[in-house]
């Protein structure tokens, strides 16, 4: 091993879109700050759609933004079409979605990163996580990691945000071949060195569409899908967009798309045993919804431009791990698409992950202390959920690293927080996406107001300035005299027309919603009085009589840190959360009793 020169507070592997928000944030809450990548020109790559957003997503990155992220400040700078999906909805469900320019994020997220100070990008892979034992028995602590090159970077942290490309295998059709993504490597020895520390290790797959020649296709015979005009920022810190906007298409399979395909399942990886990991449910390639949804005679296919300085066109819906040929004879059955052109075929990717339930709620591993794990790493799929779990993964190691509170948003204060329980006390059993039907509160949890969520949160972990925090300030103290008095009063100094416009339309969600909120907010209090209540991490769940076997095995796998987490681990009934609290409220007592020394 060749010790590197310069040691660093954090190592980041990965550089996809969960690896820059945690290594920003570690470098701009003051921490040298290492982000690995094993090829630095996909630093920030859309390695599948060229979107960003949706349902339950939009509201994510609107969270990432309001704790001091960069995801909605690069969409805003990249976005080529944006649109408010469920716009006639209510806002609980209203969620913002934006086409990006492909190359121009990833050049542009990459530009952030290595113009940010105490921050260093590298190119290298990683082949093992180094760690050193404690004198007094407990958790082995992370120092490092070493590349396959030999060199050894010490640091306090390591955050693993590796995507797909643990052991990644791309399948097109019967024929496979080595990678994360399509035409990139993958790490071969990473996941066996986790093996080696104790982690559980599995296999997840997922898979992208082909992509097509504008040029070949006939737009004419396809319906146009404008966005919204004036187009509405992600960022709380944007004014307006001033990118030139471009449409998207909406087009159908048939049943001659259907024929093709099931002419074909002898060919699929899918339906010949090739692959046998667990893809996503809720976004299924092609062969599976014409298989298990035959009732349906057509499925939506959108077409979306990658970007204005390129003829490639994303096909929406037609993911797929079919043969090349039979991508090309598929494709152009669709009306629009009969003389297309594929110009790079659809795949599907299998990888290895680590299950989630060996984190705790701060995304640091309970094997290894100051290892943290962030990304599809932990069984999920989605720019937007990486992102949220990179810079939640970023804050904690950070947070940890000054000796303060841990960042750990409950279940009632954002979709973060929704999703970080989610994984950690139900662990997963396919790839996991976020849904508005995950979150209890949605009502509470809009895209409208992560801000008012989480602002002052982003200042005191000092990622958002104290410039943008009283412009912030001023808004939300526009919002509060607004919805006293009914109306939006006057605006006040330094704020934009779109802020005015938003504190507007703020005041007339809570005054219309004003019920169901406050409903919704003194659920969340009520939830909060066992939510609260903690377990220590050494309880002793095999001393308590009672349990149910299936309860004490959960008890101790997931190692609950609240009597919320417990009550919500699979598995677990509630007479067995009723006794846990019977013996955490004997022990407050006889802790009580004991005479301090």
């Amino acid at each position: 091993m060749i010790p590197y020169s310069r040691p660093y507070d954090v190592v980041v592997v990965g550089a996809g879109h969960a690896g820059l928000e945690a290594a920003l944030a570690c470098s701009r809450m003051g921490h040298p700050t290492l982000l690995l990548s094993m090829n630095l020109d996909s630093v920030g790559q859309m390695s599948c759609n060229p979107s960003i957003g949706g349902l339950a997503k939009g509201q994510v990155v609107r969270e990432i933004d309001a704790l001091g992220g960069e995801m909605a400040k690069n969409t805003d700078r990249t976005g080529i079409q944006f649109r408010v999906l469920n716009s006639s909805k209510g806002p609980a469900v209203r969620s913002p979605r934006a086409q990006c320019d492909k190359k121009l994020y990833q050049l542009s997220m990459k530009r952030v990163a290595e113009s940010c100070p105490k921050l260093d990008l590298k190119q290298g892979e990683v082949e093992r996580v180094l760690v050193e034992e404690r004198a007094a028995p407990g958790r082995p602590r992370a120092a490092g990691v070493l590349t396959a090159a030999g060199i050894e970077y010490s640091a306090k942290a390591v955050i693993l945000t590796t995507g797909t490309f643990l052991k990644g295998l791309l399948h097109y059709g019967m024929r496979h071949a080595p990678g994360g993504r399509s035409g990139e490597g993958r790490a071969l020895s990473l996941s066996d060195s986790l093996r080696d520390l104790g982690f559980e290790v599995g296999r997840m797959k997922t898979g992208t569409p082909m992509r097509l020649n504008a040029r070949s296709i006939d737009f004419e015979r396809c319906q146009v899908q404008p966005g919204d005009d004036p187009p509405v920022p992600f960022s709380h810190f944007t004014d307006r967009i001033t990118r030139r906007q471009v449409p998207c298409w909406l087009t159908y399979s048939n049943d001659l798309t259907h024929q093709v395909i099931r002419g074909s399942l002898d060919r699929s990886p899918l339906y010949t045993g090739k692959i046998r990991s667990v893809g996503p449910r809720y976004c299924p390639s092609i062969e599976d919804k014409v298989v298990k949804f035959p009732h349906h005679d057509r499925h939506q296919i959108f077409l979306e431009p990658e970007g204005l300085d390129t003829e490639e066109i994303y096909v929406n819906g037609l993911s797929t791990s079919l043969p090349e040929d039979v991508q090309w004879r598929m494709v152009r059955t669709v009306p629009g698409l009969e003389e297309a052109e594929v110009m790079r075929p659809g795949y599907a990717v299998e990888y290895d992950f680590c299950p989630p339930t060996q984190c705790l709620p701060t995304l640091e591993t309970k094997l290894v202390d100051g290892l943290y794990f962030a990304g599809q790493l932990l069984g999920t799929t989605g720019y937007e959920e990486a992102g949220g779990l990179g810079l939640a993964a970023g804050l904690n190691a950070a947070l940890k690293l000054r000796g303060e509170e841990p960042f750990v948003p409950g279940r009632g204060e954002s979709y973060i927080g929704v999703m970080i329980d989610d994984l950690v006390t139900k662990g997963v059993d396919e790839p996991y996406r976020l849904f508005t039907s995950r979150a209890e509160y949605r009502l509470l949890l809009r895209s409208d107001n992560a801000d008012l969520r989480l602002m002052d949160r982003g200042r005191r972990f000092g990622l958002i300035s104290k410039e943008d925090h009283e412009k912030f300030r001023e808004y939300r103290e526009m919002v509060r005299r607004g919805a006293a008095a009914g109306e939006v009063p006057g605006p006040g100094r330094d704020i934009s027309p779109w802020s005015r416009e938003k504190a507007a339309e703020q005041v007339r969600i809570q005054k219309k919603y004003a019920g169901y909120l406050e409903r919704q907010s003194r659920m969340v209090a009520k939830a909060g009085k066992s939510e609260g209540r903690s377990i220590p991490p050494d309880f002793d769940y095999d001393a308590v009589p009672g349990f149910l076997s299936e309860s004490r095995q959960k008890f101790k796998k997931v190692n609950p840190r609240t009597l919320g987490q417990a009550r919500r681990i699979p598995g677990v009934t509630p007479a067995d959360v009723g006794i846990l609290a019977i013996y955490l409220d004997r022990r407050l007592r006889s802790q009580k009793t004991v005479p301090a020394p």
